[in-house]
């Protein structure tokens, strides 16, 4: 066990270590510049279709769960007799 341990820490140094193997571009600055450009599209949707998607899911799930709570309020506030 103690071997297990021991080679849990050395794999543990090795993914913490400061020298990576290989060098990412950063791309935040093009983000930036992509988002904060003004072309009349809301910035929820620039990322392109599936954000189109996943705003419309969104929109849909929550006016689904809205209607449902309302539906689920009304059934409560109603009892049925019972005969």
């Amino acid at each position: 066990m103690y071997r297990h341990i021991q080679a849990l820490q050395q794999v543990s140094r090795r993914m913490l270590s400061s020298s990576a193997r290989r060098q990412v571009e950063n791309k935040v600055p093009e983000k930036q510049k992509f988002f904060q450009e003004d072309n009349g599209i809301p910035v929820h949707l620039k990322g392109g279709v599936s954000d189109a998607i996943l705003y419309r899911a969104t929109m849909t799930l929550t006016i689904v769960g809205a209607a449902y709570v309302v539906y689920e309020l009304a059934c409560a506030a109603f009892p049925k007799k019972k005969a």
